[in-house]
């Protein structure tokens, strides 16, 4: 365990290396009065990294709504959002990415990914109970998006089985913007009491401060500024800076803090995860308004002889930073020796704000703990944004420019097999989704994951949505769909949307257009969330996603997921999707359009990516919610799913093939076949009705004054559209169940 100080002098050559601005690199001086070493400057270049201080986007982010009904921690407080779930409980969740590095190395980037958002959550003293994932990837044609997948999928897999939480749900999306950006995005949820929350602060003189967990090794350095910057070919060059992950350990770090959570000895806890011990320390005497002394020569390592700014930078996983009352040390070194876990006093808490690291008794670096951090003196910047050429361009589409096929079966045929559309079997079957018995959507399939919270009548709903070329076609509008489908999932599924959080992926925030789209986002995501009484707990914000190929930059789609936690305040109200009986009538909710916008239909079929979004009224989508709401709480539906990617087709089919059964339906003559089948227009949901409930059931809908209209009836297992069959739903099911472990 021996470290070694370095007390270079830094130059602005190897600032602007690290990721700093010039004028970034004299604000520095300036703070200190002095020229910094180069540890100084690593600890000012990853706490002022984009990954940390959100410097381009935090002046937008906090313009998105805070407070709602059931908020008990808001945006930026804590490691998490914290909302009342009822009957004394509360649920901390959080998304997060690991994007860059899953682009190169896919296996530990989301391993690590999966480990860091559940540190996030059990810190705050909540267990972790269930987790969800949203994927991007490139062409799946391409080798290299294969390996990608197979990566990705193994490490999200391997990780959250062996800790032991189950995947409940989740979203993967093809298309070549990502083809050498991949977005790797990890959602966790946990529950604890509502009294039972453990602060990321730090305070009390005198106090000691513990490192626990893992010993401290050379992965994940400068990781927090690897991901501040683009993908390009010599980012292989980056490797050391992507993290290894050990759930075993983490599972033992998991029951060891909540242990330690029960007992009155802490004051303070925080994962380290981006920029290691340096963002930990920091972040919690900003927090208390204090500083800290450290000696990193008591930091448990696993190389020898690593420097000082290696120990302060290191990314290493499953290690947490602990301020204890003094005189509860040995509370402490209990629990943690009992679980086989690394512990070591490293500091104490001092006065004033000043952080301090010594090698023995070498002062290696002195710096304000204010200055380094988001809130504070870390730098706030408004980027220029500008419309971009095509966004006037893609308004100009008209479905008229694009012949309807003669033959519909085959189209019906092509999107069930594509793989933004077909089943994703292939890799939830890698993933342990009954671990904890507790993940209610494995009998009976849902638009959301639900999760039975034990002892209590009450159920958990939480989703992730994002259609990304809806956002790209327009960033505002298609940023409030995205939320809006988010609340729509929940509402099918049983539950009333609460509060939600985001994980912004964008291209390079310099970028005026990029940054246009991001500025459109935040904006729709407002008013939406506004509406839906959903308030913004928090997430992370990921730029620099595109390609860099021959000096040009290909920026992905933006893409704004959006994860949603609903509560089902009964779990009588929990509503599957799939169809329960023959001869029960299926209604639409909603209005078909006259659209095939922005559909998959319309890109992947049509080949056409240029087109703008469906009409969305969100007052319309508020009123839908509130039916949908209506008929489960008073039992007239048997089933409910909303219309989303591929169209009402797709749709029907999803609740058609759990139970084998087929559909028969007439198409609306006022609206093209092929837009009222494969069209994306939001707003939309299918029910289906007992023929003995019909007549409550047409009774709310004409009290309520909304769109509806019936479409047919469910069938043995044959589909039927307008008299003409597309064949048998096993032949579809084959396709759909088959199609993406086909192309792997």
């Amino acid at each position: 365990m021996s470290a070694q100080a370095t007390l270079v002098l830094a130059t602005l050559e190897q600032a602007v290396e690290l990721g700093l601005l010039p004028e970034e690199f004299e604000k520095i001086k300036e703070i200190l009065g002095r020229t910094p070493n180069f540890t100084e400057m690593s600890i000012f270049s990853v706490m002022w990294s984009e990954h940390c201080s959100y410097k381009n986007s935090i002046l937008w982010l906090k313009t998105l709504p805070k407070d709602g009904p059931h908020m008990l921690v808001k945006a930026g407080e804590e490691n998490a959002g914290l909302v009342d779930i009822g009957d004394g409980l509360a649920c901390a969740f959080k998304i997060e990415s690991h994007n860059h590095p899953s682009a190169l190395e896919p296996y530990q980037g989301a391993a690590t990914g999966v480990g860091g958002i559940n540190r996030d959550i059990f810190t705050m003293g909540a267990r972790p109970v269930a987790q969800l994932n949203s994927l991007r990837f490139g062409n799946i044609e391409l080798d290299r998006t294969k390996w990608l997948v197979k990566g990705v999928v193994k490490g999200i897999g391997d990780y959250g089985n062996a800790f032991g939480i189950p995947i409940v749900g989740g979203e993967i999306f093809f298309d070549e913007c990502y083809n050498t950006n991949p977005l790797v995005n990890a959602f966790s949820a946990g529950i604890m009491e509502t009294n039972g929350l453990i602060s990321a602060t730090s305070s009390g003189v005198g106090n000691p401060v513990f490192i626990v967990g893992s010993r401290t090794g050379k992965d994940g350095i400068h990781g927090a500024a690897f991901a501040s910057k683009d993908i390009t070919e010599d980012s292989a060059n980056d490797l050391p800076a992507v993290q290894v992950g050990d759930p075993f350990q983490e599972k033992l770090l998991l029951e060891a803090t909540l242990e330690l959570g029960k007992t009155d000895a802490v004051v303070g806890m925080q994962d380290m995860g981006a920029a290691g011990i340096t963002c930990s320390t920091s972040e919690m005497s900003a927090a208390g308004g204090c500083g800290m002394r450290i000696q990193l020569d008591k930091v448990p390592t696993r190389q020898e002889n690593m420097k000082d700014w290696e120990i302060l930078l290191s990314e290493s996983q499953e290690r947490m930073l602990i301020v204890v009352e003094k005189g509860k040390e040995a509370i402490v070194q209990e629990i943690y020796d009992r679980w086989d876990l690394s512990c070591e006093q490293i500091g104490e808490v001092t006065e004033g704000d000043r952080l301090q690291y010594f090698v023995g008794e070498t002062l290696v670096a002195d710096v304000p703990a204010a200055d380094l951090v988001l809130g504070g003196g870390a730098p706030v910047y408004e980027r220029e944004y500008v419309e971009p050429a095509y966004y006037e361009e893609f308004k100009k589409f008209n479905i008229d420019s694009i012949e309807q096929p003669s033959d519909l079966v085959q189209v019906a045929k092509f999107l069930t097999a594509h793989p933004n559309i077909a089943s994703k079997k292939w890799v939830y079957e890698q993933y342990d989704s009954m671990v904890g018995t507790i993940n209610m959507g494995t009998n009976s399939p849902k638009d959301a994951g639900v999760v039975n919270i034990k002892g209590s009548n009450r159920a958990l709903a939480m989703t992730v949505d994002c259609n990304a070329r809806m956002v790209n076609a327009n960033p505002e509008e298609g940023c409030a769909m995205a939320v809006a489908e988010a609340a729509r999932n929940i509402v099918c599924s049983g539950g009333v949307p609460s509060a939600i959080t985001n994980c912004l992926n964008f291209g390079n925030p310099y970028n005026p257009e990029v940054y246009w789209q991001f500025v459109g986002s935040i904006k729709g995501m407002s008013k939406a969330c506004r509406k839906f009484e959903t308030p913004v707990t928090g997430g992370n914000v990921s730029f620099y996603n595109q390609t860099a190929t021959d000096g040009n930059e290909v920026p992905v789609f933006p893409t704004p997921t959006i994860g949603m936690l609903g509560v089902v305040e009964d779990k009588s109200h929990i509503m599957s999707l799939d169809f329960k009986g023959k001869s029960d009538l299926i209604y639409l909710i909603g209005e078909s359009q006259d659209n095939i916008s922005s559909s998959e239909y319309l890109a992947s079929y049509h080949g056409v990516r240029e087109s703008s979004t469906p009409p969305f009224c969100l007052d319309t989508e508020y009123d839908l919610q509130s039916i949908v709401k209506k008929l489960i709480r008073n039992h007239l539906i048997e089933s409910a799913h909303d219309v989303s990617d591929g169209g009402l087709f797709i749709t029907l089919l999803e609740s058609a093939m759990p139970n084998n059964l087929g559909f028969d339906i007439t198409s609306a003559a006022e609206v093209r076949e092929d837009a009222f089948l494969f069209g994306e227009a939001p707003s939309r949901v299918v029910v289906s009705v007992r023929e003995i409930e019909e007549d409550k059931f047409i009774d709310l809908m004409k009290e309520r004054n909304f769109p509806f209209s019936l479409l047919g009836h469910v069938t043995k297992g044959e589909i039927r559209i307008d008299e003409h069959s597309y064949g048998d739903v096993g032949e579809f099911k084959k396709i759909f169940d088959n199609a993406l472990g086909d192309k792997l």
